[in-house]
């Protein structure tokens, strides 16, 4: 298995290069100079929504621009949260949790309360028809 990377420079406004792994391609990229490179730049962003089942995160990185950053290209030392931060984290998210199962709660009591006034008021209302109905023993 050899590795080699091959360097195309005989365009002043263009720069070639392909790596190969036993003469088969890996990697190939072109820069030119009408083209601002990207590839390989680093950026600051604010993570804006983690998606487990992609196993990655959307992130905003200034002006309004957005990317996709995959679990795998971050490494392990960048997991590393400052103890008083993750503490932070963590009570912050169980008080979510808290609020959320508070009004789960008021919900499913107020949901219980209009399910036993729909109950009553039929039950009434059955007991009216009851009377205006007229006998037959007449």
């Amino acid at each position: 298995m050899t590795k080699r990377m091959l360097i195309d420079t005989s365009h002043a406004e263009e720069t070639r290069v392909v790596v190969l792994d036993s003469n088969r391609l890996e990697d190939y990229d072109v820069e030119t100079a009408a083209k601002k490179q990207l590839k390989g730049n680093i950026y600051l962003a604010k993570v804006v929504r983690v998606e487990p089942s992609l196993q990655a995160a959307f992130v905003e990185y200034g002006g309004n621009r957005h990317g996709f950053l995959a679990f795998a290209e971050i490494h392990p030392d960048y997991y590393q949260i400052p103890v008083a931060d993750r503490l932070k984290l963590i009570a912050a998210q169980e008080e979510e949790a808290r609020a959320e199962e508070a009004r789960a709660e008021a919900e499913q009591e107020r949901a219980e309360a209009l399910a036993a006034q729909r109950q009553a008021t039929r039950g009434e209302s059955d007991a009216e028809a009851a009377d205006d109905e007229p006998s037959g023993a007449e």
